[in-house]
């Protein structure tokens, strides 16, 4: 438990009758300036409180508050300013960078021993409280992940793929994913998103659960009719994803549910199911497209052999394998080389 108050004041005396009042209660670290404070801030995380002069030599109390702000530390640690006559200005610009309460001189000590630690017991609370929903929520993306995985197995069970492709996708829409966001900000998503995003992508062929085997594992050429019934694993996935949006974080759900529905569709209108014309197809499902195609192309299935990764790349490039956004081939041929060296084809796939 935090048990430490920190006392930032140039004056000796102001941090002696302060030290007094709290030593009984609380270890005391003392400084005498807001450079001293922020290397104290730095070393010693049991921190309950500061009581922070405003002004003071070398650095002053606005900014040792500036800097919490900048480390994040004025949201867990709250800081009481220590003032005999300073501006109203002064003051009000300490409580927008967070300071929760002001210290008058002369000191009241048993009443401010009261403020200081009813502010403290507040603030312990609310960091365990976001201690417990930071636990809750590592441990519901646990779960999301081991639902999304289990699913991903019984896919590779029915099209006997390994599960290295599923691997291989992840690393793929990663990778050109990350490319995407960083080339064009019209496409920019922070990293929490991206990585929701690789998750979702181990879903997008969920549908095939669906697909009989005849049709899922024929070493052939399918016919028109049977296409047409391979074509519906979009819908069909979508339809396995609706059983189960409650137990799944629901932009994950949101995610694997369009990535699902629509990583067959094409910038030109020409993909399956809804005909999605350019940007009408989300970012991350155009991603994940060219993903999939990419890793169909350098992979042995049943009806054909791998082509090596400079065909593979060409086809991509020349159209042989449907059209893509031309931004999204920029980011794959700006990533070739990453993805050549990363993702790898074993021998057993």
């Amino acid at each position: 438990m935090n048990n430490v108050i920190l006392i930032v004041d140039d004056m000796e005396i102001n941090r002696a009758i302060l030290a007094e009042g709290f030593k009984n209660e609380f270890e005391i670290l003392e400084a005498e300036n807001g450079l001293q404070a922020i290397e104290l801030l730095d070393t010693h995380p049991d921190i309950a409180a500061v009581l922070l002069d405003l002004i003071m030599p070398e650095m002053d109390g606005m900014g040792v508050l500036q800097k919490m702000n900048d480390n994040g530390k004025i949201l867990h640690i709250p800081v009481f300013i220590i003032t005999a006559e300073s501006s109203e200005k002064m003051l009000m610009d300490a409580y927008e960078l967070g300071a929760v309460d002001v210290i008058n001189k002369p000191f009241m000590m048993n009443f401010l021993r009261c403020r200081i630690g009813n502010i403290i017991e507040l603030y312990r609370h609310r960091n365990d409280l976001e201690e417990i929903v930071n636990e809750q929520v590592e441990r519901l993306n646990k779960v999301n992940l081991s639902m999304v995985e289990t699913l991903a197995t019984l896919i590779e069970f029915r099209d006997c793929e390994s599960g290295e492709h599923v691997k291989r996708i992840c690393g793929l829409t990663e990778i050109l994913m990350t490319a995407v966001s960083e080339m064009y900000p019209e496409y920019h998503l922070p990293r929490s998103e991206i990585e929701k995003i690789v998750t979702a992508s181990i879903l997008h062929d969920v549908g095939k659960i669906a697909i009989p085997d005849g049709i899922l594992n024929k070493p052939g050429r399918l016919t028109k009719d049977e296409f047409e019934v391979m074509k519906q694993h979009t819908t069909r996935g979508c339809d396995i994803l609706e059983q189960i949006p409650s137990v799944m974080d629901d932009d994950i759900y949101r995610y694997s549910y369009d990535i699902c529905r629509h990583h067959h569709e094409r910038w030109d209108g020409r993909g399956y199911p809804d005909g999605l014309v350019g940007d009408e197809i989300s970012i991350w499902a155009q991603v994940v497209a060219a993903a999939d195609v990419y890793d169909a192309l350098v992979s042995p299935r049943v009806y054909k052999a791998a082509f090596d990764f400079d065909t593979a790349v060409k086809m991509i490039n020349n159209g042989e394998c449907g059209t893509f956004n031309p931004k999204v081939l920029n980011a794959f041929n700006a990533s070739a080389e990453k993805i050549k060296r990363e993702v790898i084809i074993t021998e057993n796939d």
